[in-house]
């Protein structure tokens, strides 16, 4: 994933935690606010000390990233969002994994929809 399509700065991420809304599932939380300046858009991951040490951590990390930076195209664009790793997440394989993600994504309604995607493609863009 590009490093400007991360969220690395603790202003951007307390702003989120603060001023954004937030979805769930059992695997992942995410926290997320519209944003004009992020294009198309921006991901932070949070994975705390609880799901495991440091190599545990930066594997989901990687993970995680992996899968967005797949579903790139599905993502609403001017969107900052956080996704916080649970526990659970860390037994699960890569494709659960990314079931999960794209599942709690369309919960917060992050992904486009098939009829805008389809309207884009008809249109030529």
């Amino acid at each position: 994933m590009h490093r400007k399509l991360r969220l690395r700065n603790r202003e951007d991420f307390s702003r989120i935690y603060r001023g954004g809304k937030s979805f769930a599932n059992g695997q992942f939380v995410v926290y997320w606010s519209k944003q004009p300046a992020a294009e198309p858009f921006r991901l932070g991951v949070s994975a705390s000390k609880k799901i495991g040490n440091a190599v545990v951590r930066n594997r989901m990390r990687r993970m995680i990233k992996e899968i967005v930076r797949h579903q790139e195209k599905k993502i609403v664009p001017k969107t900052d969002f956080i996704l916080i790793v649970r526990k659970p997440a860390t037994l699960m394989k890569m494709k659960e994994m990314e079931k999960s993600v794209l599942h709690v994504l369309k919960k917060a309604g992050l992904l486009k929809s098939a009829n805008h995607s389809k309207d884009k493609q008809a249109d030529g863009r």
